[in-house]
């Protein structure tokens, strides 16, 4: 071997060793830990372009009606709850969005090819309920489908007429709309949504959009620049496995989420009365670690103080609301014993402890779980006692009731 080809072969040695190096230096620094993926904030994701209307900078907050009157609504029970939403101190938390679900018009379209609002429900018209909605301080939703009937088969879907029906939630002044996907012709929601979404930007007003093809192909992975929220589970329901599963499917998307375009488990249960206080606290803490919509599902105009209470945890709703719009999610699990995290504005960290097995237990969180180092001393807020833990080091420990969680703000001192 000449000298020459001997110099080139050492010099090949010292940069693969120095490449080397570095590789294992960056592997130790940033995939030592599931944590410390999850507690960085600068993914790929936050770089891609979101739908651009304007909306959906914090994660939506309000009602829908089909949780608990499916489709049974009609335009008292709207006003009623638009009443119910001002009265109760929600409209003043951030609760703003008044929803119809499915089954508000009439099963065929008029003459000219328009959606009918069914004149036994509601006689005044759409447009005199979003003025009085409007006239509350609200905000008022509606829905389709991406199909030719909505799901319930009594109201026509927007297929072919996306345009149209853009034009006419514009005209009503309509502020949300939710697109289901039944009845469709087969082809692909990646082909059908953006055509709706469209037609909303052309509408003339700026108008949510929340998708919900019920994460069947994978919305979160190309809804973004499509809609404003997408639903990444089927329909929930008022069950712990129900909404257990729903938390859990919709964890893995934790990454595509952020503002302009959010992660959507469904709506809220709480206060319908199939789950436990501490199953309904441990709902609402999930959603609002994992930022996802906060669209109360009950009859707000017959709460009882437990529901209010939960619903109107101003520190849990800060959380869902904070401006850095990280998704929190599960960093450390076994034996139905888990920690869920996520980062906040201010070098803060959001931490739920969640016992899921059937008997009392005892949580506990080390730093390390959620990207902190060992010798980090931070104040400690509990969000559902709203008492503070001050100069708290290396871990936070909770006994918890079966099926029970409790919800922190860390603070690094």
């Amino acid at each position: 071997m000449t000298p020459f080809s001997s110099s080139v072969g050492g010099g090949w040695w010292s940069a693969m060793a120095v490449v080397l190096a570095l590789c294992l230096l960056m592997l130790f620094n940033t995939e030592s830990s599931s944590a410390a993926r999850l507690l960085n904030t600068t993914s790929s994701i936050s770089r891609r372009q979101h739908l651009p209307n304007g909306l959906g900078s914090t994660p939506p907050m309000g009602w829908n009606s089909w949780n608990h009157f499916q489709c049974h609504i009609e335009e008292n029970l709207i006003r009623e709850t638009a009443d119910a939403v001002v009265s109760t101190g929600l409209a003043a938390l951030g609760y703003q969005y008044i929803n119809l679900d499915d089954c508000w018009a009439e099963l065929n379209r008029d003459y000219q090819g328009n959606l009918v609002p069914k004149a036994s429900t509601f006689p005044s018209g759409i447009k005199a309920l979003a003025d009085y909605v409007h006239g509350k301080g609200l905000k008022l939703g509606i829905y389709s489908d991406a199909g030719i009937q909505t799901c319930s088969k009594t109201m026509p879907g927007s297929l072919g007429h996306e345009e149209q029906d853009a034009k006419t939630f514009a005209s009503w002044e309509i502020d949300y709309l939710k697109y289901d996907n039944c009845h469709n012709t087969g082809t692909s929601p990646k082909e059908r949504y953006p055509e709706m979404s469209k037609a909303l930007l052309k509408s003339g007003r700026s108008i949510f959009f929340s998708l919900c093809e019920w994460g069947q192909e994978d919305p979160a992975t190309w809804a973004k620049g499509v809609g404003n929220s997408w639903r990444t589970t089927g329909d929930i329901g008022d069950n712990w496995h129900s909404m257990t599963s729903r938390a859990d499917q919709n964890d893995k998307w934790a990454s595509y989420a952020g503002p302009g375009g959010w992660n959507d488990p469904d709506m809220l249960e709480v206060g319908n009365g199939g789950m436990t206080t501490e199953e309904y606290r441990a709902h609402f803490s999930i959603w609002a670690l994992a930022k996802a919509p906060l669209l109360i599902g009950s009859d707000v105009r017959a709460m009882d103080s437990t529901t209010l209470e939960i619903l109107s945890n101003k520190e849990v709703i800060a959380v869902n609301q904070d401006e850095l719009g990280a998704q929190g999610k599960k960093v450390k699990w076994g034996d139905d014993l888990e920690v869920w995290a996520g980062p906040l504005s201010s070098k803060r960290i959001a931490v739920v402890l969640w016992n899921r097995s059937s008997s009392k237990a005892t949580l506990t969180v080390n730093w390390p779980d959620i990207g902190l180092t060992e010798n980090t001393i931070v104040d400690a807020r509990d969000l559902w006692a709203h008492s503070t833990q001050s100069s708290v080091s290396g871990s936070l420990s909770a006994e918890l009731d079966s099926h029970a969680c409790k919800m922190y703000v860390l603070t690094p001192k």
